[in-house]
């Protein structure tokens, strides 16, 4: 009996299956397309009002209904329902060496807000204390939420206030909001001494895509003007091997975008259906070729970390093998009617959760369909 009730004191659950394969696909997508540098070492994150500010408010979208449906879950079993506001929202990622010990996650002045957390349910007080072992390989990505009974750290209005300020005084909504803009440099460089940033780091958007298989051009007179933290900003185009694809990329974070939602959707393109694509590719020269190279190595100093961090536990060997730049080229195609879909929602809901002060999901208003 005296069992019993510590467990109970404890309150937690473990819901399984909430998230469908698709939804968690989506997620990492996001994640791998969008995070920065994290708060601890090894760690990477994606938060919700970063997704505003870089200009990819749109991939809001898939967390909505997630959001919902573990707000719900949270509310049913610690009874508490129409009691809780959503504080924070955010993808993590744990890279090989990246731990946390004993800790509760109101352990801080600062964090007394926080009253539950997550799918793996539980209060946030000292009567839930975990940890994080060390990361061994591969990322381990967490969708984290914290909820909250104080209405003044409702994460929903903060998000909406910026929202609108960003989306319903533009009038070129559409097409311009749709490519992403970098943050500032230091958020991308991960160093695994901190002590020392610059010494055998990586910029992870440049090391995401290296360990893909793809290299970064910037034109000759591009490469030279410009220092390392404006170049991230500027046009650039992709290689892989001796080929150079044709089409430019806005920025380094618009290809990063392009190319995680190519091997996110690499089975829906099939190599036949657009064989005609492939005589977009340029033989890249031997002054490109270096161009390349010298590049890499002012933004991925340390190979064997980038390697060791970003590269997949599991390789689709066939997708390497088989890869297409007629295949990229349509990719890069549904990539732009991807992200166009999820704007279009957006653009839909805002008004609605500007008037209830409150991010849910909203049917697509019939007006909007097809525009």
């Amino acid at each position: 009996m005296a069992m019993a009730e510590t467990e109970s004191e404890r309150r937690r659950v473990i819901v399984r299956n909430i998230l469908s394969k698709e939804e968690c696909e989506e997620l990492e997508l996001i994640h791998k397309s969008c995070s920065t540098v994290g708060y601890r070492p090894n760690v990477f994150s994606t938060t919700l009002s970063h997704l505003i500010a870089t200009n990819s408010s749109h991939f809001i979208v898939p967390f909505v209904p997630i959001r919902e449906r573990l707000k719900e879950k949270v509310e049913e079993f610690f009874g508490c329902e129409f009691e809780l506001v959503i504080e924070f929202t955010g993808l993590i990622s744990w890279a090989r060496g990246a731990s946390i010990g004993w800790h509760c996650d109101d352990n801080r002045p600062y964090l007394k807000q926080r009253h539950f957390t997550d799918v793996a349910m539980y209060t946030a007080d000292s009567r839930n204390v975990h940890s994080v072992d060390e990361v061994t390989h591969g990322e381990r990505l967490t969708l984290t939420l914290w909820f909250s009974r104080d209405s003044s750290h409702d994460e929903d209005a903060k998000l909406i206030s910026i929202l609108s300020q960003k989306l319903l005084h533009r009038s070129d909504k559409v097409p311009q909001l749709c490519l992403p803009l970098p943050a500032s440099s230091n958020m991308y460089w991960f160093s695994p001494n901190q002590a020392s940033p610059d010494e055998l780091g990586c910029n992870i958007c440049w090391a995401r895509m290296d360990v893909l298989g793809y290299d970064i051009y910037y034109s000759q007179n591009t490469s030279s003007a410009l220092d390392c933290s404006e170049l991230l900003l500027e046009p650039l185009q992709l290689a892989r091997g001796d080929n150079l694809f044709h089409q430019p990329f806005a920025n380094i974070l618009h290809a990063l975008q392009v190319v995680q939602f190519f091997h996110w959707k690499a089975s829906e393109f099939p190599t036949s259906k657009f064989e005609t694509e492939a005589s977009k590719v340029l033989h890249l020269s031997q002054s490109q070729k270096e161009n390349i190279s010298n590049l890499k190595s002012v933004f991925v100093k340390n190979n064997q970390l980038a390697e060791t961090v970003f590269r997949p536990v599991i390789i689709n060997e066939k997708e390497q093998q088989s890869f297409s730049w007629a295949n990229f080229s349509a990719a890069v195609t549904a990539w732009e009617d991807y992200i166009r879909k999820l704007h279009k929602q957006l653009l839909n809901s805002l008004p609605h959760w500007r008037t209830h002060q409150s991010i849910f999901s909203c049917p697509l208003d019939e007006s909007l369909e097809g525009t």
